[in-house]
Protein backbone atom coordinates (compact mmCIF):
# COMPACT_ATOMS: atom_id res chain seq x y z
CA UNK A 1 0.00 0.00 0.00
CA UNK A 2 1.51 3.60 -1.01
CA UNK A 3 2.40 5.43 1.68
CA UNK A 4 0.34 9.41 2.12
CA UNK A 5 2.48 12.01 1.53
CA UNK A 6 2.54 15.42 2.12
CA UNK A 7 5.70 17.49 1.41
CA UNK A 8 6.45 21.43 1.25
CA UNK A 9 8.86 22.86 -0.91
CA UNK A 10 9.47 26.19 0.66
CA UNK A 11 11.67 27.05 -2.56
CA UNK A 12 14.09 30.14 -2.40
CA UNK A 13 11.67 31.53 0.35
CA UNK A 14 11.95 32.97 4.22
CA UNK A 15 15.06 34.59 5.78
CA UNK A 16 16.88 32.27 8.63
CA UNK A 17 14.35 33.69 11.32
CA UNK A 18 10.92 33.32 9.01
CA UNK A 19 12.56 29.75 8.65
CA UNK A 20 13.03 28.80 12.07
CA UNK A 21 10.06 30.04 13.55
CA UNK A 22 7.71 28.56 11.00
CA UNK A 23 9.56 24.98 11.72
CA UNK A 24 8.98 26.02 15.60
CA UNK A 25 5.19 26.49 14.57
CA UNK A 26 5.00 22.99 13.09
CA UNK A 27 6.28 21.58 15.70
CA UNK A 28 3.89 22.78 18.03
CA UNK A 29 1.52 20.67 15.09
CA UNK A 30 0.23 17.28 15.95
CA UNK A 31 0.40 15.31 12.72
CA UNK A 32 -1.38 11.93 11.85
CA UNK A 33 0.52 9.21 12.03
CA UNK A 34 -0.07 7.63 9.08
CA UNK A 35 0.95 10.86 7.09
CA UNK A 36 4.42 10.81 6.25
CA UNK A 37 5.70 14.60 6.30
CA UNK A 38 8.49 16.40 5.10
CA UNK A 39 9.75 19.98 4.39
CA UNK A 40 12.60 20.92 1.77
CA UNK A 41 14.41 24.20 2.92
CA UNK A 42 16.60 26.19 0.93
CA UNK A 43 19.78 24.94 1.32
CA UNK A 44 21.70 27.12 3.77
CA UNK A 45 19.23 26.18 6.23
CA UNK A 46 18.69 22.39 6.25
CA UNK A 47 21.25 21.94 9.03
CA UNK A 48 19.27 24.40 11.41
CA UNK A 49 15.99 22.80 10.53
CA UNK A 50 16.77 19.75 10.81
CA UNK A 51 18.30 19.38 14.34
CA UNK A 52 15.24 21.24 15.49
CA UNK A 53 12.54 19.52 13.42
CA UNK A 54 10.13 17.27 15.91
CA UNK A 55 7.44 15.66 13.90
CA UNK A 56 8.27 16.41 10.11
CA UNK A 57 11.77 14.76 8.04
CA UNK A 58 13.96 17.63 7.12
CA UNK A 59 14.85 17.46 3.01
CA UNK A 60 17.13 19.07 0.16
CA UNK A 61 15.67 20.97 -2.73
CA UNK A 62 18.80 20.10 -5.14
CA UNK A 63 22.05 17.45 -4.56
CA UNK A 64 24.76 17.13 -6.79
CA UNK A 65 25.20 13.76 -8.57
CA UNK A 66 29.09 14.31 -7.56
CA UNK A 67 30.22 12.65 -4.69
CA UNK A 68 32.75 15.89 -3.73
CA UNK A 69 35.12 18.17 -5.49
CA UNK A 70 35.40 21.08 -7.14
CA UNK A 71 31.69 22.04 -8.01
CA UNK A 72 31.21 24.86 -6.65
CA UNK A 73 27.85 25.84 -5.05
CA UNK A 74 26.72 21.81 -5.06
CA UNK A 75 25.77 19.99 -2.71
CA UNK A 76 26.73 16.51 -1.98
CA UNK A 77 25.01 13.33 -0.17
CA UNK A 78 27.83 12.83 2.01
CA UNK A 79 27.37 16.86 3.06
CA UNK A 80 23.78 16.21 3.53
CA UNK A 81 24.32 13.04 5.77
CA UNK A 82 26.38 14.83 7.95
CA UNK A 83 23.43 17.10 9.33
CA UNK A 84 21.00 14.63 9.32
CA UNK A 85 19.59 15.06 5.99
CA UNK A 86 18.19 11.71 3.95
CA UNK A 87 15.84 12.81 1.06
CA UNK A 88 16.11 15.43 -1.85
CA UNK A 89 14.16 16.45 -4.25
CA UNK A 90 14.92 15.13 -8.19
CA UNK A 91 13.83 16.82 -11.69
CA UNK A 92 11.44 19.89 -10.23
CA UNK A 93 9.95 21.72 -12.72
CA UNK A 94 11.85 24.78 -12.22
CA UNK A 95 15.41 22.71 -12.08
CA UNK A 96 14.42 21.03 -15.71
CA UNK A 97 12.92 24.70 -16.99
CA UNK A 98 15.65 27.77 -15.39
CA UNK A 99 18.87 25.20 -14.86
CA UNK A 100 17.93 22.87 -17.56
CA UNK A 101 18.57 19.63 -15.93
CA UNK A 102 17.79 16.92 -18.47
CA UNK A 103 16.70 13.30 -18.76
CA UNK A 104 20.44 11.96 -18.64
CA UNK A 105 21.22 14.38 -15.22
CA UNK A 106 18.13 13.25 -13.55
CA UNK A 107 18.70 9.38 -14.17
CA UNK A 108 22.59 10.18 -12.98
CA UNK A 109 21.10 12.07 -9.79
CA UNK A 110 18.84 8.84 -9.40
CA UNK A 111 21.61 6.68 -9.77
CA UNK A 112 23.60 8.40 -7.39
CA UNK A 113 21.16 8.34 -4.65
CA UNK A 114 20.36 4.97 -5.16
CA UNK A 115 24.38 4.04 -4.33
CA UNK A 116 24.32 6.56 -1.46
CA UNK A 117 20.69 4.66 -0.05
CA UNK A 118 19.45 8.65 0.02
CA UNK A 119 15.92 8.71 -0.72
CA UNK A 120 14.26 10.85 -3.32
CA UNK A 121 10.96 11.87 -4.47
CA UNK A 122 11.22 11.99 -8.50
CA UNK A 123 9.35 15.28 -10.19
CA UNK A 124 7.75 14.71 -13.52
CA UNK A 125 4.66 17.18 -15.22
CA UNK A 126 4.18 18.70 -18.61
CA UNK A 127 4.05 22.66 -19.28
CA UNK A 128 0.90 24.66 -20.90
CA UNK A 129 1.51 23.87 -24.23
CA UNK A 130 1.95 20.10 -24.06
CA UNK A 131 -1.32 19.91 -22.16
CA UNK A 132 -2.97 22.05 -25.07
CA UNK A 133 -1.92 19.80 -27.46
CA UNK A 134 -3.02 16.52 -25.54
CA UNK A 135 0.58 15.18 -25.40
CA UNK A 136 0.83 15.11 -21.82
CA UNK A 137 0.54 11.59 -21.30
CA UNK A 138 3.65 10.82 -23.78
CA UNK A 139 5.41 13.85 -22.57
CA UNK A 140 5.05 12.19 -18.96
CA UNK A 141 5.54 8.98 -19.90
CA UNK A 142 8.98 9.85 -21.55
CA UNK A 143 10.23 11.84 -18.37
CA UNK A 144 9.80 8.32 -16.47
CA UNK A 145 11.15 6.09 -18.96
CA UNK A 146 14.76 8.28 -19.23
CA UNK A 147 15.42 8.98 -15.92
CA UNK A 148 13.47 6.51 -13.51
CA UNK A 149 12.18 3.76 -15.16
CA UNK A 150 15.86 2.12 -15.66
CA UNK A 151 15.83 1.13 -11.99
CA UNK A 152 15.27 -2.47 -11.51
CA UNK A 153 12.17 -3.61 -9.18
CA UNK A 154 13.79 -3.88 -6.09
CA UNK A 155 14.88 0.02 -6.41
CA UNK A 156 12.04 0.90 -7.73
CA UNK A 157 9.81 -0.32 -4.57
CA UNK A 158 8.31 2.04 -2.62
CA UNK A 159 9.90 5.01 -3.89
CA UNK A 160 7.84 8.74 -4.36
CA UNK A 161 6.80 10.13 -7.63
CA UNK A 162 5.46 13.65 -7.89
CA UNK A 163 3.51 14.64 -10.54
CA UNK A 164 3.46 18.52 -11.56
CA UNK A 165 1.16 20.24 -14.05
CA UNK A 166 3.84 22.64 -14.39
CA UNK A 167 1.01 24.85 -15.72
CA UNK A 168 -0.96 24.73 -12.28
CA UNK A 169 2.28 25.89 -10.66
CA UNK A 170 2.29 29.52 -9.30
CA UNK A 171 -0.25 30.42 -11.34
CA UNK A 172 -3.27 30.18 -9.29
CA UNK A 173 -4.83 27.24 -11.85
CA UNK A 174 -5.11 24.08 -10.44
CA UNK A 175 -5.63 20.68 -12.48
CA UNK A 176 -9.25 19.82 -11.85
CA UNK A 177 -9.32 16.40 -9.51
CA UNK A 178 -10.34 14.53 -12.95
CA UNK A 179 -7.47 15.48 -14.31
CA UNK A 180 -5.17 14.63 -11.40
CA UNK A 181 -6.32 11.46 -11.31
CA UNK A 182 -5.82 10.52 -14.60
CA UNK A 183 -2.42 11.28 -14.57
CA UNK A 184 -1.84 9.19 -11.53
CA UNK A 185 -3.38 6.15 -12.34
CA UNK A 186 -1.80 6.36 -15.99
CA UNK A 187 1.65 6.59 -13.81
CA UNK A 188 0.88 3.56 -11.86
CA UNK A 189 -0.13 1.54 -14.57
CA UNK A 190 3.15 2.46 -16.63
CA UNK A 191 4.80 1.29 -13.02
CA UNK A 192 2.78 -2.03 -12.73
CA UNK A 193 3.41 -2.63 -16.99
CA UNK A 194 7.01 -2.03 -16.42
CA UNK A 195 7.44 -3.98 -13.34
CA UNK A 196 4.13 -5.39 -11.59
CA UNK A 197 1.53 -4.76 -9.57
CA UNK A 198 3.32 -4.91 -6.25
CA UNK A 199 5.61 -2.42 -7.09
CA UNK A 200 3.05 -0.19 -8.49
CA UNK A 201 1.09 -0.19 -5.22
CA UNK A 202 4.10 0.56 -2.98
CA UNK A 203 4.60 3.89 -4.82
CA UNK A 204 3.59 6.82 -3.41
CA UNK A 205 2.48 8.99 -6.54
CA UNK A 206 1.81 13.11 -5.30
CA UNK A 207 0.08 15.94 -6.87
CA UNK A 208 2.35 18.81 -7.42
CA UNK A 209 -0.13 21.38 -8.83
CA UNK A 210 -1.18 24.46 -6.38
CA UNK A 211 -2.66 22.03 -3.98
CA UNK A 212 -4.22 24.12 -0.66
CA UNK A 213 -6.67 23.70 2.35
CA UNK A 214 -9.48 24.59 -0.38
CA UNK A 215 -9.09 21.99 -2.50
CA UNK A 216 -6.58 19.31 -0.96
CA UNK A 217 -9.38 16.84 0.00
CA UNK A 218 -11.08 16.82 -3.42
CA UNK A 219 -7.89 15.74 -4.90
CA UNK A 220 -6.63 13.18 -1.89
CA UNK A 221 -9.70 11.64 -1.99
CA UNK A 222 -8.76 10.21 -5.93
CA UNK A 223 -8.05 6.51 -5.58
CA UNK A 224 -4.35 7.51 -6.82
CA UNK A 225 -3.65 10.83 -5.17
CA UNK A 226 -1.44 9.70 -2.28
CA UNK A 227 -0.70 13.04 -1.11
CA UNK A 228 1.12 16.31 -2.09
CA UNK A 229 3.92 18.22 -2.82
CA UNK A 230 2.87 21.80 -1.91
CA UNK A 231 4.48 24.96 -2.58
CA UNK A 232 2.90 28.17 -1.36
CA UNK A 233 0.48 26.46 1.13
CA UNK A 234 3.60 25.02 2.45
CA UNK A 235 4.88 28.51 3.89
CA UNK A 236 2.06 28.87 6.51
CA UNK A 237 1.89 26.51 9.89
CA UNK A 238 -1.55 26.45 9.56
CA UNK A 239 -2.09 25.68 5.67
CA UNK A 240 0.62 23.16 5.97
CA UNK A 241 -1.49 21.67 8.67
CA UNK A 242 -4.61 21.39 7.34
CA UNK A 243 -3.25 19.74 4.69
CA UNK A 244 -1.74 17.11 6.41
CA UNK A 245 -5.00 16.48 7.78
CA UNK A 246 -6.79 16.41 4.70
CA UNK A 247 -7.16 12.99 3.83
Amino acid sequence: MAQKIVAGNWKMNLSSNEAKELMSNLNEKSFPSDVRTIVFPSSIYVDSIASTAKNTEVGVQNFSENDNGAFTGEVSIEQLRSVNVNIGLIGHSERRAYFKEGHEQLKNKVDHAIKNEFNFIFCCGEPLAIRENGDELTFVRLQLNESLFHLIKEQMMNKVIAYEPVWAIGTGKTASSDQAEEMHRNIRSWIEEKYDLETAESVSILYGGSCKPSNAKELFACKNVDGGLIGGAALKADDFNALIHSF
